[in-house]
C-alpha cells in the first residue's frame, strides 16, 4: 500500500490518497481540491471512490468539486448523513465556507470490506464515525478523528458521546499493536505507541 497525505484547510485536516491492490481511493478530502487534483496528476493515480470517516465540515469540504471533476462515488455511514447534509451550514457557523456536499452517497456499515479495507463503525466523535483498517503484514488504519498522536477526538460536539468514544477506542486498540495510524489531524503513529504513551488511553484495556 502507498499512502500520500496532504494537510489541507484552516483546520489542517489530513486528506489521504491511498493506493492498494484494489486501486486507489481518496479518504476525507477536506479542502483545497486544487491541491488534491494536483496530487492525482503528480502520482498518476485515478481514485475509484471517496471514503469518509465522518461528515464534519473540515473532512468533506472538497467532496463537491472532486465529484464534479472525477464523477466519484462517495461512501459514508448513514448515521452521519444529517451532518453531511448540513456540513456547509456548520462551516458557516464556525466562520468558514465550503460547497454543499453532493448526494446521494453510498452507505458504509460495520464489517463491510471494500477496496481492500475493513470498515469499523466507531462512533463517539460523531454518530456515524468509521475507521478504515487495512490488514496484512504492515497493517494500517485511517482513524479519522477518533485517535491522534497523544490525544483523542472531541466528544463535546452535537451528536458526540464520551461513552461511545471510549468504547470505540477500546475496539480500535484490539487491532494489532504495530498497526500504523493515519489520523484526521496531526502526524502518524502506531496503536502500540498510543496504548503505552497516550494519556487518554493508559487506563484502557490493551489487547495484543
Amino acid at each position: 500500500m502507498r499512502v500520500f497525505g496532504l494537510e489541507v484547510g484552516p483546520l489542517r485536516e489530513n486528506t489521504y490518497l491511498v493506493e492498494g491492490p484494489e486501486g486507489a481511493v481518496l479518504i476525507d478530502p477536506g479542502d483545497e481540491p486544487g491541491r488534491i487534483l494536483a496530487l492525482l496528476e503528480a502520482t498518476g493515480l485515478a481514485p475509484r471512490a471517496i471514503l469518509l470517516t465522518h461528515a464534519h465540515f473540515d473532512h468533506v469540504g472538497a467532496v463537491a468539486p472532486l465529484v464534479a471533476a472525477l464523477a466519484l462515488p462517495v461512501f459514508l455511514h448513514p448515521m452521519d448523513l444529517p451532518l453531511y447534509r448540513h456540513a456547509a451550514e456548520a462551516a458557516r457557523m464556525w466562520g468558514f465556507s465550503i460547497p454543499k456536499p453532493p448526494l446521494p452517497v453510498e452507505p458504509l456499515e460495520e464489517g463491510m470490506r471494500l477496496f481492500g479495507f475493513q470498515v469499523f463503525h466507531l462512533p463517539g466523535h460523531s454518530p456515524g464515525h468509521v475507521a478504515f483498517f487495512y490488514p496484512g503484514e504492515a497493517p494500517q488504519v485511517f482513524s479519522g478523528d477518533l485517535l491522534f498522536r497523544g490525544s483523542i477526538g472531541r466528544f463535546d460536539l452535537p451528536g458526540a458521546s464520551q461513552e461511545a468514544l471510549f468504547h470505540s477506542l477500546k475496539r480500535l486498540l484490539s487491532l494489532p499493536a504495530p498497526t500504523e495510524v493515519h489520523p484526521g489531524h496531526g502526524p502518524a503513529t502506531t496503536l502500540g505507541l498510543e496504548a503505552q504513551t497516550n494519556p487518554f488511553l493508559t487506563g484502557l484495556e490493551w489487547e495484543t
